[in-house]
């Protein structure tokens, strides 16, 4: 009977203490959603856009526009949170010698999500419709950075006559993910679409943006940091969703190829590689060892060249004291490819100008 009474005392306090297990996970559940509504009022009022919210058909694309002179550069960047802050360190240094345009993807930071695909031929037809909203005027430079890159080159396929030169910032090659694997590379993206779909679907809780609380971009401002962590979870869901779109998206800028041996023609184009190896904790985070790593800059390095050979007029340059985020790390080398493509195509422009005379 004492054993019966004893059995019986142990479920109904293992069932309070799972009732009350069970009330705290709601609880905390609460208010972390709770936190992240309240947050996302404070970021939409502490955070205003610094740019202009372009209506591109009932949605709103926040671009963000600097600078006097042609041609213009467009900044894209890659599959990131970060949007136009991903170019602070770059934006006012490029705009002091030309018109200068960064702007947020569909559903990144201020601008509105959209409920078509996120794949390289949906971005481009949004940043064209943008910069035509918004009065800019061409020919552009294209300046992407990693995925970024391929987004520019399906720009080019689409719409080449709007595009006058180009630089490729540790770029996506879109033959990258068959060759990683055919090399049988190991960690080199392994999992983090999964992670990111996950956190994608965790924004309302607030845990994604607990996670970025001590997250920041080096060479960055204090005020570009803060609207960085603000934004972040907001845009979890768009980069998730880029993410998923990544097969199509190379498939898409591959195409450009069909264009011939150089089908970025005659084009001022530098690529830029980051060759510095990343910090051991971050290798480890990543599933990659050394060796691997090793493997993996070397793969991209070939890519790159190749890449710099879609033009006659294309350079390969290494950046051995950056890892993958240059514009952030060595801005200094991105300003200076800017500028010399810039000016290169400015160069043929007076030239052209005076052969026409």
């Amino acid at each position: 009977m004492a054993k019966r009474r004893f059995t019986q005392s142990l479920l109904v306090w293992s069932k309070r203490a799972a009732l009350g297990l069970l009330g705290i996970a709601l609880l905390t559940t609460a208010v972390g959603a709770g936190w992240e509504a309240y947050e996302r009022q404070v970021a939409r009022k502490d955070y205003p856009p610094v740019g202009r919210l372009i209506d591109i058909g009932g949605r709103r694309i926040h671009l963000d526009c600097r600078g006097q002179g042609s041609p213009t550069v467009v900044l894209e960047n890659g599959l990131d949170i970060d949007g136009t802050l991903a170019w602070s360190a770059v934006h006012n240094p490029v705009a002091a010698f030309t018109r200068t345009c960064a702007y947020d993807r569909a559903g990144i930071a201020w601008s509105d999500d959209k409920n078509t695909l996120h794949d390289a031929d949906g971005v481009v037809s949004d940043l064209r419709a943008t910069l035509r909203a918004a009065g800019e005027k061409g020919p552009f430079v294209l300046v992407g950075h990693s995925l970024g890159g391929t987004y520019a080159m399906n720009y080019v396929r689409k719409h080449s006559s709007e595009i006058a030169g180009l630089v490729f910032i540790d770029a996506s090659h879109p033959d990258q993910i068959d060759r990683i694997r055919a090399a049988g590379i190991h960690g080199a993206n392994e999992g983090s679409t999964i992670v990111l779909q996950i956190l994608a679907r965790l924004t309302w809780s607030g845990l994604p943006r607990l996670l970025f609380m001590g997250q920041s971009m080096p060479n960055a401002s204090l005020t570009a940091n803060s609207e960085m962590r603000a934004f972040a979870s907001v845009g979890l869901p768009a980069a998730a969703a880029e993410a998923e779109q990544v097969p199509r998206t190379m498939r898409q800028a591959g195409a450009l190829r069909t264009l011939g041996a150089r089908p970025l023609g005659e084009r001022p184009l530098v690529v830029l590689t980051g060759t510095k190896t990343p910090a051991a904790e971050l290798l480890k985070e990543a599933g990659m060892t050394l060796a691997d790593y090793n493997r993996l800059r070397a793969l991209v390095i070939v890519l790159h060249d190749d890449e710099a050979s879609w033009s006659s007029r294309g350079r390969h340059q290494l950046v051995p004291d950056a890892t993958h985020y240059i514009q952030l790390e060595r801005p200094d080398v991105v300003i200076a490819a800017i500028k010399e493509v810039v000016a290169d195509v400015r160069a043929e422009k007076k030239a052209q100008a005076r052969t026409v005379r």
